[in-house]
């Protein structure tokens, strides 16, 4: 049977993009129970504060909190518990390497559905410094008044 390939973004981590540089995305799957799950579908879900550990060759996402579903009861699992992420060993190990050199890090950019499954959007990243988030900030304002612009000519 053929899966349907419907894209539905449940958490977005805008904040990652800010701190820093994304150089390699990744896409891993997640081990979830059923009301997770089913919270996860009311898109009850934060990757605000979460992080990515590596250990013993099996990834883990940290403090990624799903609500609890509210008709659960005693199958409800705590909502901030370690979540393993599935992936091969073979792109576990290519991360762990590069993210074993200095000022790199792992970091969850975004979580969604993709068919019927969970996914989580990981990115290698590199640590912006303050001078970096100023560039970017003074150049979305740039943009920003450049569309402004625009749209004045238009009318």
């Amino acid at each position: 049977m053929a899966k349907k390939e419907g894209f539905k973004l449940i958490a977005n981590n805008k904040k990652a993009r800010h701190d820093y540089f994304i150089e390699e995305t990744y896409e891993a799957g997640i081990a979830l129970h059923g009301t997770e799950v089913k919270s996860l579908r009311l898109g009850q879900c934060s990757i605000k504060e979460s992080f990515i550990s590596i250990d013993h060759g099996e990834i883990f996402i940290h403090r990624m909190h799903i609500n609890p579903y509210e008709k659960g009861n005693i199958f409800n699992k705590d909502p901030l518990r370690v979540r393993k992420l599935l992936m091969h060993k073979s792109e576990i190990y290519r991360m762990e390497s590069k993210a074993q050199v200095k000022g790199y890090t792992i970091v969850p950019l975004r979580v969604y559905f993709k068919g019927s499954l969970v996914k989580v959007e990981i990115g290698l990243a590199k640590g912006k410094k303050l001078y970096d988030k100023r560039q970017d900030i003074a150049k979305k304002d740039q943009k920003r008044e450049a569309q402004r612009e625009l749209k004045m000519r238009i009318r």
